[in-house]
């Protein structure tokens, strides 16, 4: 599944869009900022929190870190575990936050 850039994303929660978004940047990372609707789980927390997405399989799911290394991490183990529509975030939460 293609990336998504900031200003896509932005454009659909501008429109009412709520897509699912995980920040997988550490907890204290998600309190300093984060993206409006976007549930934190830690890259390294990814495998226990595996049950609590399998709804999400075959549903968008947006990948966000600070700037893109752990989230395209988290993009290969999810589709590894079967997800069919991961997409990572171009650039992380620096790159929303400088775009909007």
């Amino acid at each position: 599944m293609p990336d998504i850039t900031p200003a896509e994303l932005q454009q659909r929660q501008q429109a009412g869009e709520t897509p699912t978004i995980i920040d997988v940047r550490e907890t204290w990372e998600y309190e300093e900022g984060r993206i409006a609707g976007a549930q934190n789980i830690p890259l390294n927390s990814l495998p226990e929190k595996l049950d609590d997405l399998e709804e999400l399989k075959d549903q968008e799911v947006i990948v966000h870190c600070k700037g893109g290394s752990r989230a395209t991490s988290a993009k290969a183990y999810l589709t590894q575990q079967g997800f069919t529509n991961v997409r990572n975030l171009q650039g992380g939460f620096q790159a929303y936050t400088a775009a909007g």
